[in-house]
């Protein structure tokens, strides 16, 4: 999986959606399985302290 700064050009594949989940953006292909990336951070857990 590839991080990067814009999914225009990979929209654009055959196959390819567009996913959000937990605030990120996901290009997920289910004809060509390589072709995956993700755009925005994850979300960090909190540590909590018992």
């Amino acid at each position: 999986m590839k991080v990067v700064n814009s999914l225009k050009s990979l929209k654009k594949m055959a196959g390819s959606r567009v996913v959000t989940r937990r605030g990120v953006k996901f290009i997920v292909n289910k004809k060509n399985p390589r072709a995956k990336a993700r755009q925005g951070g994850l979300a960090k857990k909190k540590n909590k302290k018992y």
